[in-house]
């Protein structure tokens, strides 16, 4: 763990929080302190997040819906602060993959793949910095080592995850005056749902994109986390429209 205590004190709003990267990432952060709201469009698995987490003490509630539903992101920032009083923090983390050249990806694909990840994030980019306009705070998007470069056959994808990185520099600069830091992780290939998908239906492009890491290790989704935590914390109170890649070197 990055330390204990490191988010005492902080509300944290974990959107895309009921699985993988998210669901792990509330974990990291209710062990550091936070109080936190999970909105996701799962509520089963938000409910039993939910549960675990109170029970190991930490004060949390959910709110299910679409992210990329204007009506539903601004309903997350409004029940955070009706359930805690305030918003300091938040990890935008929804979103969905994509596979094939970009020449051959199904009209709809695309408009769904852009409709989570990019609209959706503005979405909710919109409403967070709404609810800390007049105290500041602290807002953490997920992009990937694909928002970097290029590849092949994710093309929509990380042509999303390109906007996500120019989201979070734009914010930084447009709300820096207003004491909000924007910053975004940039993970490498991490073991989760999403790479298992991949792994089943092409295991040798998997294998050889860990083999380029230089650790030679996916990460897991608690190392996201913890970067996660710590660019959501008062220590990181100088670093503002920073995409910090948790990646193992791979984009080194």
């Amino acid at each position: 763990m990055t330390g204990a205590g490191l988010l005492t004190g902080k509300v944290v709003l974990v959107v895309g929080g009921s699985t993988g990267i998210g669901a792990d990432s509330a974990r990291v952060f209710a062990e550091e302190g936070a109080s936190l709201m999970l909105a996701a469009r799962s509520e089963d698995a938000l409910a039993a997040l939910t549960g675990e987490l109170a029970s190991g003490g930490c004060d949390v509630a959910y709110t299910a819906g679409d992210v990329s539903v204007a009506a539903d992101v601004a309903r997350f920032v409004d029940a955070t602060v009706e359930r805690f009083g305030r918003l300091d923090g938040a990890f935008n983390n929804a979103g969905i993959s994509q596979q094939g050249r970009l020449d051959e990806v199904p009209e709809e694909d695309f408009d769904r793949v852009m409709a989570v990840n990019v609209k959706g994030m503005w979405l909710c980019l919109r409403e967070e910095i709404r609810a800390m306009r007049d105290s500041g705070g602290s807002i953490v998007n997920t992009s990937s080592v694909g928002g970097f470069r290029g590849n092949t056959g994710l093309g929509a994808y990380q042509a999303t995850k390109h906007a996500v990185i120019g989201f979070t520099r734009t914010a930084a600069h447009d709300n820096g005056p207003l004491g909000i830091r924007v910053n975004a992780v940039a993970p490498g290939p991490i073991e989760t749902p999403m790479l298992t998908r991949w792994r089943e239906s092409d295991a040798a492009a998997v294998e050889r994109r860990i083999a380029a890491v230089p650790l030679r290790k996916a990460g897991t989704t608690t190392e996201v986390g913890n970067a996660a935590a710590w660019l959501l914390s008062d220590r990181a109170s100088q670093i503002s429209g920073v995409v910090l890649p948790v990646d193992g070197g791979y984009s080194a």
